[in-house]
């Protein structure tokens, strides 16, 4: 019974390429995160909406030190 995932396209704030990568490492060793592709001040996250919600990744991301949002 996999869910099919959901995309959502994250805006961080003072995110570079180089934060994007440890950004994106968080959001992965979340169950049900199955992609986060990082760019300049954002990120794509594919995720399974059954196992975590948006603001759950947002949380994720600021656990980092950024602010985040989705866009």
């Amino acid at each position: 019974m996999t869910a099919k995932a959901t995309r959502v396209l994250l805006g961080v704030r003072g995110m570079n390429r180089e934060a994007g990568e440890k950004v994106a490492a968080a959001l992965l060793a979340m169950p049900g995160v199955s992609r986060a592709t990082p760019d300049e001040a954002q990120i794509e996250v594919h995720y399974d909406p059954s196992c975590h919600t948006v603001m759950d990744l947002v949380r994720t991301v600021r656990t980092q030190g950024f602010l985040a949002g989705m866009l």
